[in-house]
This record gives C-alpha cells, structure tokens and sequence, in this order.
C-alpha cells in the first residue's frame, strides 16, 4: 500500500493563486510502479508524489484517469515492488470482515478493520456523477483512505475506498468500488490511457421543477440536453441543446443517469432509436452510437 501527496494550484475569492495540498492513498498493482488510486485524488494536481511503506518517495511520471468511475492509476519509476492479490468482490457477503488501508489524513499508511454492511450500492457523488456496484462499510474511512485497499481476510483487494457520506448523525457508512467492477476500467487505463465507451455526444442534467419552469418544457420527466458536441452522433441525428429526451433505444428515460447508463451499456457502432421533445413537438430520430474520444 502506498500514500500518495499532491499539489494543486487553486485560486482565492480574490482570483490570486495558492498552492494546496493534498493526501490519498493507492495499492500496487503491477511490479513495475503502476498503482491504482482514486481519479479525485490526482486529478489537476501540478505534482504528485507517492511514498511506499518502506519510506522511499517517487514523484508520479503519468497519471491515467476515469472520473466517471472515480479511478486512476499513477505510475512510478520502481521495479521489483509488492504487488497486491487482486480477490473476487461477488464473493463477498454481508457482515463479512474486512479491511481498510489508507493514508487518513495524510498521517502514513494505517489499517482500520470493519464489517461488509451492504452490497451493489450506488450512490451521487457529485450532481451528474452516480458510483455503482459500491460495497458498503463500516470500517473508518478519513479523508487521505481515498484509494486506498478493502481487502478481505485472505489479504486480497476487493474494494477501492472512494467516498464517505458525512453528515450530522451519520456514521459508519464508507464505501469503497467492488474491484470486480474496478477492474475493466483499470485495465484499459493501463493499456490505452483511457476507457473506450460508447459515445451519443451530450451533456445531461436530469429533468426536475426548475428545469421545467426556466425552458417551459412540455414534460417533467427525461435528460434535458444542456451541451451537444459538434459533429457527434447526437449533432448527427439533430439533437439540439434544450431538447429533452425521453425514450433511448426502446427503454423509457426518467433522468440523466439513466440515459447513461443505458448508452454505456449499448454497442459503439449501434444504431440507436431515439425519442425526444423539442418544447411541444414530440420528434423521434436515430444516431449511430461512436467511440468516446480521449478525455
């Protein structure tokens, strides 16, 4: 298990840059200096460091990220490093024992124990952003567990720490990715640099009131178009800004996430049916789903 250090230049109210510091952790993947980590940790950062459990600290050569999955892997010049076991997250049951080990606080590596609480979750990270297939803890999770292992009581990783919800009244509850889920997306980081996924071309915000009222929609459920890229398969088929679309490949569409969800799990190359509205005017169209560009 590694900690990982960052620097990022960020801007007062006054818009006069500062340097800010910041802390998270990352397991050894592959002997070589690749290392797993979470997307939120390193990304913008101007400088990342990473110190193994041996003391010795290696500034970050490339940095690989996904932040619709919230992963990433950083790579270092060492050789001859421990490489982690990688387990089997559908293995895992409820109440199971389990381990998280981070960076909290950006103090040094440590181990807090804890219990399998639920699993599949998914929860909104950020507006526009849902985690899935989440494996829910008790186990302490700080700011600085950020990437850090789940691994389960035969030592082999499960999970990658990735968020915690921190409310008033709230407590035991981290979640960390299922490594079952984890592991595409980290494999195509390492050998393309980013995940191929099928690519419509929009921007999405999921209809709610305020939607409705600001664009005088005639419908109060769907993804509402806020951004389309020029020459994508949505400009393709004339999708426009403001258009709301409802219906995508024969599956009814009540949010954004669901149209997502719904096109990442198609086929680049398919040729989709799409229903929309454009203010009071039901349109139907088709696109041909494309590669997602490098991000």
């Amino acid at each position: 298990m590694v900690a990982i250090n960052t620097e990022v230049i960020t801007y007062d109210i006054f818009n006069r840059p500062f340097e800010q510091k910041g802390a998270g952790s990352g397991w050894i993947i592959d002997e070589d200096g690749i290392i797993v980590t979470n997307s939120h940790v390193v990304e913008g950062a101007k400088a990342i460091t990473v110190t193994l459990a041996d003391g010795r600290t290696f500034p970050v050569e490339t940095a690989r990220t996904d932040p619709l999955t919230d992963l990433a892997i950083v790579k270092i010049n060492a050789q001859n490093l421990p490489a982690a076991n990688i387990g089997d997250s559908s293995k895992l049951r409820v109440c199971d024992p389990v381990v998280a080990i981070g960076n909290p606080l950006g103090l040094g590596i440590s181990a807090k124990p804890g219990w399998v609480s639920r699993l599949g979750v998914s929860i909104e990270v950020s507006p526009g952003q849902t985690l899935y297939d989440l494996i829910e803890t008790d186990a302490p999770i700080n700011p600085g567990n950020s990437g850090g292992a789940l691994i389960n009581m035969s030592q082999e990783v499960v999970g990658i720490t990735s968020a915690k919800i921190a409310m008033v009244g709230v407590e035991g509850m981290g979640y960390a990715i299922s490594i079952n889920a984890a592991m595409p997306i980290i494999k195509e980081l390492v050998q393309k640099g980013y995940v191929i996924r099928p690519w419509l071309g929009v921007v999405l915000h999921t209809v709610d009131q305020y939607v409705v009222l600001r664009y005088q929609l005639a419908v109060d459920k769907g993804a509402f178009v806020t951004e389309m890229a020029l020459g994508s398969p949505a400009d393709k088929a004339g999708i426009e800004p403001g258009d709301v679309i409802t219906n995508f490949a024969g599956k009814e569409i009540t949010t954004a996430e669901e149209l997502i969800q719904v096109i990442h799990s198609s086929q680049i190359g398919q040729r989709v049916k799409i229903i929309f509205w454009r203010g009071n005017i039901k349109n139907t169209t088709h696109a041909i789903l494309a590669e997602s560009p490098p991000s």
